[in-house]
């Protein structure tokens, strides 16, 4: 398939823009011109000009479609499980010191697997009734999915893994059922969550928070877009509280780098010193 050109995306965004009123054009261009390429096969689209007269039209299943392709994430319970480890036994411990309830947002949660591992952890630590948890995402359909809480069992061995070098208390077995080839979760792990859609990239601040996590998601946004979303997270977080990026992402050459304190360099968490 011959690659598409720069030309070609940017009016593809701006198509996006005026008939569906999501603002692509300050995505990383490189991984959104991959995302589109393996949409044209998936659909198998003989041509560019035919992708765009599909979003020219008034099929909103498949423009609900088109979304999910273009900002899936993927995602497993405990990633990095260092990191983890620094949540439960540093950053939910200072947290929980200091208030009788906390807050936390996971800002793109794609499929839901970020939110369990955090409600798995509080449960653990015995303050799971302690936090508010808002889970957000762009795709209205992939929070469906981490509603359901409902995933293929053969991902369950790469999580378990991932438990297991977090040290979690018990076996991870311990909080799903497995049937006809699915791991059905704990739905009471997340009866209190609340799942919303939320566009990081045209939205403002709606919350204060203690913890917001958004880890790799940024990877995939210019330095312009980057630097707007960093911006929306120093807002909603409250004064000494914390934020979580990807391992391949960082604050320090963003305009407000000087309003955070770095925490741990490795793990990729900062405190917010400065309003």
């Amino acid at each position: 398939m011959q690659e598409i050109e720069i030309s070609q995306l940017r009016a593809l965004t701006d198509l996006i823009k005026q008939r569906h009123d999501y603002d692509f054009g300050n995505y990383a261009m490189s991984s959104f011109r991959r995302r589109v390429q393996r949409i044209m096969e998936l659909y198998k689209f003989a041509s560019f000009d035919a992708l765009m007269e599909k979003l020219r039209g008034s099929d909103a299943k498949y423009f609900q479609e088109f979304l999910s392709e273009i900002t899936v994430n993927v995602t497993e319970m405990f990633r990095d499980p260092t990191f983890w480890v620094e949540l439960r036994d540093t950053i939910l411990p200072a947290l929980l010191s200091d208030n009788k309830i906390i807050s936390i947002w996971h800002a793109g949660c794609s499929s839901g697997e970020e939110v369990y591992s955090m409600a798995i952890l509080l449960k653990e630590m015995n303050a799971l009734d302690k936090v508010r948890i808002v889970a957000t995402d762009i795709d209205n359909a992939i929070l469906a999915k981490a509603r359901d809480g409902v995933y293929s069992a053969k991902n369950m061995e790469v999580n378990q893994k991932n438990y297991e070098r977090m040290q979690g208390l018990y076996s991870l077995d311990a909080y799903y059922k497995e049937q006809a080839g699915k791991a059905y979760l704990d739905k009471t792990l997340v009866k209190d969550v609340s799942y919303r859609e939320h566009n990081l990239v045209s939205e403002v601040s709606f919350a204060k928070f203690d913890l917001i996590l958004c880890r790799n998601v940024m990877i995939y946004f210019n330095q312009t877009l980057q630097n707007q979303v960093l911006k929306v997270f120093h807002e909603s977080l409250y004064k000494n509280s914390f934020l979580a990026i990807g391992s391949k992402e960082s604050l320090i050459w963003c305009e407000i780098a000087n309003k955070f304190l770095v925490v741990n360099n490795e793990e990729k968490v900062y405190k917010k010193v400065k309003d």
